[in-house]
């Protein structure tokens, strides 16, 4: 099966972005922790979504590393130099040690800024899980990014969804390199709402909880998708946050 994670979303002559899956436009600023990602790679230009989790730290997924990274904090739509948009270049890009990008496993990153943002009303960061924390299946969540709607449909504001947390035997049984132990199956099969190409890096957002990471799915976009979960690595978050000390605001 072809996974979406494999599409990267290139970016030619504009910056394209596209919508999630069965979306709607969300309330500009209604998430302040959201980041745009605009990244350089040596083949290509393209871009990710990501969150605020400390004032100089954004997390996002693994695959969406480059060789350069700029990340705009404080937007609605990408395409226009609002006022409320912070853009601040990455100074590391970190890895989780043990991402697998054959097996698409601990897609995981977190990327340091060179200086702390200017936290306000439409840049903040968002809570992460406590250690041991469960999501059971059932639970509502919100994913929001700048991705696709399908192949050849793109929009340049915020879109956000609803999708519920699924059985782990409902990804297992489509990906064979599903785990549940580091990985969260979203998106009820029967609704077609679904993360797409470009919401990679993106966050699971449950009870103010920042709980995933929008990884892989079907290339077609249809649910199930696979999140990264963060929970299991909070450990390995902790040290990376402890090791590097918050860089100076402007």
């Amino acid at each position: 099966m072809l996974l979406w994670f494999l599409l990267p979303l290139i970016l030619l002559s504009r910056h394209e972005a596209g919508k999630i899956i069965g979306g709607k436009e969300a309330r500009p600023h209604s998430y302040p922790y959201m980041a745009y990602l605009l990244i350089q790679s040596p083949e290509r230009l393209s871009s990710c979504g990501g969150f605020l989790v400390r004032e100089d730290f954004v997390m996002t997924a693994a695959h969406c590393w480059g060789s350069s990274i700029n990340v705009t904090l404080g937007a609605h739509n990408i395409q226009r130099r609002e006022r409320t948009q912070q853009r601040i270049t990455v100074l590391r890009a970190i890895r989780h040690p043990d991402y697998d990008p054959q097996n698409i496993v601990n897609d995981i990153m977190l990327l340091q800024l060179k200086r702390r943002i200017r936290q306000n009303h439409v840049v903040r960061p968002v809570a992460l899980p406590q250690a041991g924390e469960s999501l059971k299946p059932g639970t509502l969540c919100t994913v929001a990014g700048w991705g696709r709607v399908s192949l050849n449909r793109r929009t340049d504001v915020l879109q956000e969804v609803q999708l519920r947390v699924q059985r782990s035997q409902k990804c297992s049984n489509r990906f064979s390199f599903y785990t549940s132990q580091t990985q969260i199956c979203v998106g009820n099969p029967r609704e077609r709402k679904s993360a797409f190409r470009g919401d990679s890096g993106g966050p699971l957002v449950c009870n103010n909880v920042a709980q995933g990471i929008v990884s892989y799915g079907d290339t077609n976009g249809i649910p199930p998708a696979v999140f990264t979960r963060i929970e299991s690595f909070l450990p390995w978050v902790k040290t990376i946050l402890r090791r590097f000390k918050p860089q100076r605001s402007e």
